[in-house]
């Protein structure tokens, strides 16, 4: 368990917070490009922060605090110009750097507007993403993490705004044991009824060994299951976690935008490439809702993000660590959180935390490999290795079957949590196209 003081050191994200000082080192996602697609302007919350994203009449973006300084109007409602955005209210002109260039009732003559500056962030649009650095200084290198760069790639984001402070969903990211158990055993209780105790077995192979890496990157979890070894690829390999917010996961980024201390902004950020199959043209990438709530107010728990959620919104807003028992099996989560509390400590002491980078040799591409994909180009199931158990038939099995028909009853189940996506239909008609020229080999 942590002491309050520790939780709220892990937790808070405000302005002069420790967290937010430490989470203010990284380039931060804020929100999608399809939502600058209608409109130039759209007012954001990032860390605690009121924000007005714009992109002016020149294409240019801008990030500034969300209230003009003159007097306190919305500039998420402003007018964008050919060299900036002029408030609604009064006309004053503020440049992407935050400096006041007009203020249309004042004196052509007057030097006010030179002593007015309002607060402004860089941005960058990567990948059908927003982003922003908002620490001090020069921003450090951008990660250009693969799945936002990679060429003819399919590509969507869903999202959910939940309720919780962004650790809860992190830590989920380090315990790899709620899988057998939220996913497998609760997912089969909620589809059937039936518990494992009515099977007379558990529904699919137990973790035998997990483990922990700490890495340049983040950390990197480990596992094999009952008649695997550490040849399997999710052992040797492992499951990245991204420092300090991002789980990589199959081929989808789980981005947390931190909204603020009681608010996540989660992201499935899902991407789509076969060998030999033309990615279909995309001028944006869209933009579509993950619900997690029925209509009554009770959790849909039938996919499994959404069984994540309900896990994560139940411990409450600010999960009260003061309380928790943790044990043996929670040694990842408790990785995390030592990991968390050295690199606020490395602030503190004036150095760049983990995963931070100045030097431009650091500007290229970020592959970091990762189990389920190097299972599936081996044509392997994702929870066996070389040594492949005849009981663990995981969720890149149907890479195996050239069977079209057979394949998509297979995706229908395990891919349910796009199922509100509104590019269903191109990700279809990719996975048959490669079905079959599977099946031709």
């Amino acid at each position: 368990m942590l002491t309050q003081e520790q939780n709220e050191r892990l937790t808070r994200v405000g302005p002069g917070t420790p967290g937010g000082e430490l989470l203010r080192r990284y380039w931060q996602p804020l929100a999608a490009s399809a939502d600058l697609v209608d409109k130039q302007t759209k007012k954001v919350r990032l860390l605690g922060e009121d924000l007005a994203l714009f992109r002016d009449r020149s294409g240019k973006l801008g990030l500034v605090a969300e209230l003009c300084p003159h007097r306190r109007c919305s500039l998420a409602y402003g007018v964008p110009e050919e060299n900036g955005i002029r408030c609604p209210y009064h006309g004053w002109l503020f440049d992407q750097e935050g400096n006041c260039l007009e203020q249309p009732a004042e004196s052509p003559n007057s030097m006010f507007k030179d002593r007015i500056k309002t607060v402004s962030y860089p941005v960058r649009e990567v990948g059908g993403l927003f982003w922003t650095y908002m620490g001090p200084g020069e921003p450090p290198v951008f990660p250009l993490h693969d799945y936002l760069v990679q060429e003819n790639t399919l590509r969507s984001i869903g999202k959910s705004m939940l309720p919780i402070n962004w650790v809860q969903a992190m830590e989920n990211s380090l315990d790899p044991t709620h899988l057998e158990w939220l996913h497998m055993w609760y997912g089969y209780y909620n589809r059937t009824g039936q518990s494992h105790t009515d099977l007379g077995q558990f529904p699919q192979a137990r973790h035998a060994k997990i483990g922990f890496d700490v890495t340049d990157y983040g950390i990197v979890k480990r596992r094999y299951y009952e008649g695997g070894s550490e040849e399997d690829h999710d052992w040797k390999i492992g499951h990245p976690v991204l420092f300090p917010n991002i789980l990589k996961v199959g081929t989808s980024l789980q981005i947390r935008v931190i909204v603020d201390d009681e608010h996540t902004l989660h992201l499935l950020y899902s991407t789509y490439s076969y060998e030999g199959v033309q990615a279909p043209h995309q001028d944006v990438v869209p933009t579509y809702e993950i619900p997690y709530l029925h209509e009554d107010g009770t959790f849909d728990v039938n996919a499994v993000l959404q069984q994540d959620m309900m896990a994560w919104v139940t411990q409450g807003t600010i999960a009260d660590r003061t309380v928790e028992h943790l044990g043996a099996s929670d040694r990842g989560v408790m990785l995390y959180r030592k990991v968390f509390e050295e690199n606020l400590r490395r602030i503190e002491a004036g150095e760049e935390p983990m995963f931070v980078y100045r030097d431009p040799a650091f500007a290229g591409r970020i592959d970091i490999p990762i189990d389920t994909v190097e299972s599936a180009k081996a044509g392997l199931s994702r929870r066996s290795g070389p040594g492949e158990n005849p009981r663990q038939t995981g969720q890149f099995s149907w890479l195996n079957d050239p069977d079209p028909e057979k394949m998509l009853a297979q995706l229908t189940s395990i891919y349910n949590q796009s199922r509100w996506s509104p590019i269903n239909e191109d990700i279809v008609k990719m996975r048959v196209e490669y079905a079959k020229i599977r099946g031709a080999a």
